[in-house]
This record gives C-alpha cells, sequence and structure tokens, in this order.
C-alpha cells in the first residue's frame, strides 16, 4: 500500500486525473494508479512486468464457519480505495508430491485482474480471458499463475480466480443442499463469472468477448460450465479446455455423498442428524486430513458430481444431445500427460520395473490388462515406467486426463461448434522442480507431461508461490511466442493461427490436431497415434455410442 505524505499526495494527484495515467508517474515498476470503480467500491493496481495488475478483489463473502457448504454470496461493497497490490492467501488445501504449499485459509474468494499497461488514452475494448487454476480439485491458486505473458502478447484483460477446494469445494454429503451437493467450488467459479461479466468494461475488457480457459482440474471445471447452458449461457462466448476430457462420466452427487459420510465419520461426527453442524466446528486440517484418509489415492475422489442444479447431466449426455453453451472451442493436451503420475509414483518409492510391470497394468485395467500389454510390449518403450506414462496418457477409464477422451470430447463438440485440438509436445519443457521436485530423479524420460505447457503461458510457474521455475530455453521461447500467438488469436476471434503453423482446420473437417514441438509443430493424427480405435474396443462404455 502507499504509505506517507508523499505517497497520498500522489495518489490524490493521480486520482484526480482518473484514467489519464501520466507517462512521468508510472514509469517506475511498481507505483499507484489511478483507482478503478467496481460495482464493489474502487480498487488500485501496480505497474509490474509492463501490466497494470490488481490483485485480491473480493466477489464473494468468506464461506467460513456457518458459510461453510453454502453458496457463495457477493462480497458486501467496501468503502474507500482498495489497494489491489498482492494476492490473498490460496484457498485451504493440503502441500503435495512435496512440491505444493499447504495452506488454512477460507477467506479466499478473489480475483485478480491483469490489464496491459498503455500510456495513450484511447478507450478500446478488450478481449477477455478468465483462467481457472488447475490442481486435482484439491489444490492450487490463482496466485501461481503470471497473467502478464498472456496480456501483453494478446492484447488481453486477463483474470484469475480463486474458489474452494476438495472437502470445502467439491465434497457430497447427505445433509447438503441438495440442489448444489458437492458443487459448491463451481458455484463459486460461476459467481466469479458473472462478477467478470459485470465488471470487466471497468477495466477496458470486453464484457461481449469473454474466453474461459482452464487447465486440469480447471480445464474440466471449463467442460461443467460448458456442459450446462442453463446455468452459464451468456457468460463466456470461447472455451480453451487444457488436459481435460469433457467426456469423462462423472460419479451421481446422491449416490457419492456415501464418501462425505465418511470423512465426517472419521472426525466424529457420526450423527446423522447434526453432522453438518458437527464438521463445521472441525477444524480446517481435521477435515483436509480425513478426506486425504478416506480418499485413499482416489484421483477423482474430488472431481464435480452430477444430479444437481449445478450439474444435472451426465457429460455424455449433454454432448450427444448437444445440451451445452454453443462457442468455439480449443482444447487439447500433453503428449506425455500421465508420465508426471508415474514419476510422482517412481519418487514415492513405488518402483515399475519389466518384472511387476503386468501386476502394475492389472491395478488399472483389470481384466483387459493382457490385451493392453499386448498391444504396448515393453520392448517399444525406453523403460517400464515410461510405458506405463504413454499407456495411460493414451487412455485410463478412471480419470479423464488422457488423449482418447480428449478426442472423443472433441468429435461430440465438433458437431455443433468449431472445435480446434491441440497436441503440446515439446519434451525439453522443464519438469523437474516445476512439475515434479527436483529430487530424487525419477530416473526415466519424462517428456511434456502434464501441465509442463502452463510455463509457456504464465512465466515462471513453479507449482509454488515464488514463481521461480526456470526460464525457457531457445528453442523453447519460440514454441511459447507460437503458443502463446495461438491463444491470443483464438481469444480475439475464435480461430487458432499462428506464425509458422500450417493451415489448422477445424477438428471435424479431418479429425486432426496441431502439434506444438520445437522447429516442427504439424497437424498430426491424434485418434491414430493414441491408438484410440483399440481403446474404444477394450472400454464402448467409456465413448458415444454413435461414430
Amino acid at each position: 500500500m502507499a504509505k506517507g505524505v508523499a505517497a497520498k499526495l500522489l495518489f490524490s494527484i493521480l486520482a484526480a486525473c482518473a484514467a489519464s495515467m501520466i507517462s512521468t508517474v508510472i514509469r517506475a515498476e511498481t507505483g499507484p494508479l489511478p483507482v478503478i470503480t467496481t460495482e464493489g467500491g474502487q480498487v488500485h493496481g501496480v505497474l509490474r512486468h509492463g501490466v497494470v495488475e490488481y490483485r485480491g478483489i473480493p466477489y464473494a463473502e468468506s464461506p467460513a464457519g456457518a458459510k461453510r457448504w453454502t453458496l457463495p454470496e457477493p462480497a458486501k461493497p467496501w468503502e474507500g480505495v482498495l489497494y489491489a497490490e498482492d494476492f490473498v492467501p490460496m484457498c485451504a488445501q493440503a502441500a503435495r508430491y512435496d512440491l505444493t504449499e499447504a495452506s488454512n485459509n477460507e477467506d479466499c474468494l478473489y480475483l485478480n485482474v491483469t490489464v496491459p499497461f498503455v500510456q495513450e488514452t484511447v478507450a478500446v475494448k478488450r478481449p477477455v480471458i478468465v483462467w481457472i487454476h488447475g490442481g486435482g480439485f484439491v489444490g492450487g491458486s490463482s496466485s501461481l499463475y503470471r497473467l502478464d505473458h498472456l496480456a501483453k502478447e494478446a492484447g488481453a484483460v486477463v483474470v484469475s480466480i480463486n474458489y474452494r477446494l476438495g472437502v470445502l469445494g467439491f465434497m457430497p454429503h447427505p445433509g447438503f443442499d441438495a440442489d448444489h451437493n458437492g458443487a459448491y467450488a463451481l458455484e463459486d467459479q460461476r459467481l466469479a463469472m458473472h462478477w467478470v461479466r459485470r465488471n470487466i468494461a471497468a477495466f477496458g475488457g470486453d464484457p461481449e468477448n469473454i474466453t474461459l480457459a482452464g487447465e486440469s482440474a480447471g480445464g474440466a471445471s471449463v467442460c461443467m460450465h460448458l456442459l450446462t447452458p442453463e446455468a452459464t449461457e451468456g457468460l463466456f462466448h470461447k472455451a480453451i479446455i487444457q488436459s481435460a476430457a469433457c467426456s469423462f462420466q462423472l460419479r451421481n452427487a446422491k449416490q457419492w455423498s456415501e464418501f462425505g459420510v465418511k470423512v465426517a465419520n472419521e472426525v466424529g461426527c457420526t450423527d446423522p442428524q447434526h453432522a453438518v453442524d458437527c464438521m463445521r466446528s472441525k477444524s480446517v486440517q481435521q477435515l483436509i486430513a480425513a478426506a486425504d484418509k478416506v480418499a485413499d489415492g482416489d484421483l477423482m475422489a474430488f472431481a464435480p458430481v452430477i444430479g444437481t442444479k449445478t450439474l444435472p447431466r451426465q457429460t455424455l449426455e449433454s454432448l450427444e444431445a448437444g445440451k451445452f453453451v454453443k462457442v468455439p472451442v480449443l482444447a487439447g493436451g500433453t503428449r506425455d500427460e500421465l508420465r508426471l503420475y508415474v514419476a510422482y509414483a517412481e519418487q514415492a518409492g513405488q518402483r515399475i520395473t519389466a518384472d511387476n510391470f503386468a501386476d502394475v497394468l492389472r491395478e488399472t485395467y483389470g481384466d483387459n490388462a493382457a490385451a493392453v500389454q499386448a498391444r504396448y510390449p515393453l520392448a517399444g518403450f525406453e523403460s517400464a515406467p515410461a510405458a506405463l506414462g504413454s499407456i495411460t496418457t493414451d487412455f485410463r477409464p478412471d480419470i479423464g486426463i488422457n488423449h482418447c477422451l480428449y478426442v472423443e470430447s472433441a468429435r461430440l463438440l465438433s458437431r455443433h461448434v468449431p472445435v480446434y485440438l491441440l497436441d503440446f509436445a515439446d519434451r525439453d519443457a522443464p519438469v523437474l522442480g516445476v512439475s515434479i521436485p527436483e529430487t530424487p530423479d525419477p530416473e526415466f524420460e519424462l517428456g511434456a507431461v502434464h501441465s509442463s505447457e502452463l510455463n509457456y503461458l504464465f512465466p515462471n510457474f513453479s507449482n509454488t508461490t515464488k514463481l521461480d521455475g526456470p526460464e525457457l530455453k531457445p528453442a523453447s521461447r519460440e514454441l511459447s511466442d507460437q503458443l502463446v500467438e495461438t491463444w491470443a488469436q483464438f481469444i480475439r476471434t475464435g480461430v487458432p493461427q499462428a506464425k509458422g503453423l500450417p493451415a489448422w482446420p477445424r477438428f471435424a473437417d479431418a479429425g486432426e490436431a496441431m502439434r506444438f514441438e520445437p522447429g516442427n509443430s504439424r497437424l498430426i493424427d491424434p485418434a491414430a497415434e493414441y491408438q484410440c480405435g483399440f481403446w474404444k474396443r477394450l472400454y464402448p462404455k467409456a465413448f458415444a455410442g454413435k461414430h
């Protein structure tokens, strides 16, 4: 915050000048800027990295205490000027994989707005990106992402949001409101989206050109909003879905409420009539620990659930019936997605070898393991861990991060809207110390693993609030520029394109995806590359009936 008489005098001068942005005042990397008036009150940002940042703007009241597991309420207006210079602490979560950070904070429903810095006073309506962070529905934060690169290169207003996580945001329980059971986090996101629609023009954004974007759990969240037009129609006009399959079939809220009962029992709240009030009396740490114990490694334990007003239908039902928001979609994933999770297992001491490979496959594919092993012989890979990572990246039935479901989602969406599929394949992307701890080294080729593209969009992404990820190598920097330009063109026009790329057809035309690879970006056939015909025959229920 600005302090002292001199700072107050300078702020008064700037406020009087309103949006004039006097160049002699704001050449410094940080400093006071003119205020923006939102529906909640005035906000004052700071200049960093050549953009104006407004961090920590409340869009909802604190969902703590008696408001745990209730719908979010719009933030109350504030008096005076909110100095929006710093991120708020991330939403409550546990530290994961010896890499991410823990938090006990429940008062976390805030968003951040980043605007390109210009000295001219010409009024322009800029395209808007609303970024939903990933983290397996249990972790992550808007504070992990620098938004300046996208804002500058795309000439866009970029918004990032926080939302409740895990046991506080995605857990269903019989005692919760049946209309929104297990969906409070998605309702947080929707309230933030409404805030953007109403307020973004004050920051120079165009409320009629909003792109909703996310990666991993954030990408899945975009899917959930896309598939519920009765709640989200008009809130966004394009969608970017990275490393999440909209066609992944979800659990039913009523049935999965048994999970919430087990968590309540674990913290001593065994009386069904008073379980919710009892859980509200427990500490965040108790609840997170109990939920983690009950989940027992289930990666989808906190995935969104269907059967509520928030998500009324199964994903494939919405897709096959065309019941979704009709907007252009840019979607895809990374070439070696789930090698990341194999690396986590290796670092945790779960060694994968040729000797136990068949047993490991059975844990995921059951009776189909032998057919999978015959289709993917170990001799075709550099190691057993690499083989497992590549096989599960092609298809894994219990998680929505796999290429054949990306292809299936694109196929179903493309019946109704323009869809463009991308494949990030820079196998020199920084992973150690970014996506996984630097030590111990998993000792197999990681490649373009899950989340490895984030450094190309958000500088120095490190999965921590330190924002100290390594700089990209020259060839990877060129690929970063190409990827950002692609996003920029898509958010402006609904059609992705960048210098050096071949013509990029809609997915419906030829079933092709654009592979982003240093010096060799090109079109590929993802269904053939990832052997989707084989997987459809093996798991027909995971795919739609008509092809």
